[in-house]
């Protein structure tokens, strides 16, 4: 690849309009995505893949690539842990770098005293078809030395979508106009030969694989021709399988250009009365500010907390002004919440969740364990 002194700040003008599309507007499959990036960023293509190749390269953007809804492909969970302090980090290390099937992992904690304030790790989870969440958290329970897991599937999603940069400048309270639309999942079942292409389709990119005929060495890589790989991506969107093309800022550390997306996020929660949780979740989902809201039942550990969301900003402050808009609006709804909290993220890491069902026999047999043991 040619080098290259493109500007990788993301304070940069033109990379800064390129982010704010890049990051979360581009849905489904695109067969040039970098073309909709274009046309959303008002930033010529040939730019646009200078600029995103320049920041990857870099490591101020930390991944690209094609995102799945893959609540819709594997079984998962938001998993909490107890895990003794003295334990902590090597917990972290562990699941970071010998457990492909987690994703999110965050060392959460709270201001003052709250129920679960004792489950200190987070992670997200997803466990290919067939196999069982729960034996594959009591396999990783004994590695890491945890006391307790409370497994957390998510029973509908009401907002789903990164844009760091888009959001930073979102005033505390702003709002869609109407309650947001929750999202069912269903697990799909798959052909082989789907899976060889969603597993081409889902692998993150080089700088140097980036260009406007994208996925020509992706369809070599699945062993089909490249319209027969794009007819089976598209089936995939209509399907409900494929989430957006995305590149991925560093959003806790400091990148490599010195700058920081945001510097604090908190894990919100609120129990709200058993059968109205579609209507909080929906109200909950409207607000801009939001990455991530889900209905998830806690259970009593957590004082049965049934709706959790996202939410990251620059500072503390703001943070918790997002989350007191979203109180006064729950109010002003007439929903009642018998307990809310804040959990703050402290380290973390973000990777993609393995869901491939061959990579998980091989998962298996190399830490010792019978795939079929492992079965649901």
């Amino acid at each position: 690849m040619t080098q290259t002194t493109a500007p990788i700040a993301i304070s940069d003008p033109v990379n800064h309009r390129i982010l704010e599309a890049s990051e979360d507007k581009v849905g489904g499959f695109q067969r040039d995505p970098f073309a909709e990036i274009s046309r959303l960023s008002g930033v010529d293509a040939s730019v646009v893949i200078e600029r995103i190749r320049a920041m990857l390269a870099a490591g101020v953007i930390r991944r690209v690539r094609q995102t799945l809804l893959a609540n819709n492909l594997a079984p998962g969970a938001l998993v909490a842990w107890k895990v003794p302090a003295e334990k902590l980090d090597a917990a972290f290390e562990f699941l970071l770098q010998k457990d492909p099937f987690s994703g999110h992992i965050v060392i959460r904690s709270t201001d003052v005293a709250a129920p679960g304030c004792d489950y200190r790790l987070w992670t997200t989870l997803k466990v290919p078809q067939g196999y069982s969440v729960q034996k594959h958290c009591e396999f990783l329970m004994r590695q890491i030395g945890a006391t307790a897991f409370r497994l957390m599937p998510a029973k509908r999603m009401f907002s789903l979508g990164v844009g760091h940069m888009r959001r930073r400048g979102i005033k505390p309270g702003s709002k869609s106009d109407a309650p947001a639309e929750p999202v069912e999942f269903d697990v799909v079942q798959l052909t082989e030969l789907e899976w060889r292409v969603l597993i081409a389709l889902k692998r993150e990119f080089t700088p140097e694989e980036l260009c406007r005929n994208l996925w020509e060495a992706r369809a070599r890589e699945a062993g089909v021709p490249l319209e027969k790989f794009c007819e089976i991506a598209e089936d995939f969107s209509r399907r409900n399988l494929i989430g957006r093309f995305s590149t991925f800022l560093e959003h806790v550390k400091p990148l490599a250009s010195g700058e920081k997306v945001t510097g604090f996020n908190g894990l919100f929660h609120w129990a709200v009365p058993a059968g109205r949780e579609l209507e909080a979740g929906a109200e909950v989902g409207r607000f801009h500010a939001l990455t991530h809201a889900y209905w998830r039942d806690a259970g009593p550990d957590f004082g049965n907390v049934n709706i959790m969301a996202v939410a990251h900003a620059p500072d503390k402050e703001t943070v918790l002004a997002h989350k007191a808009a979203i109180d006064v609006h729950l109010k002003q709804c007439g929903i009642s919440v018998t307990l809310t909290a804040v959990y703050w993220g402290g380290r973390s890491e973000v990777k993609p969740s393995e869901i491939s069902p061959f990579a998980y026999r091989d998962w298996c047999k190399n830490v010792g364990l019978n795939p079929d043991a492992m079965r649901e």
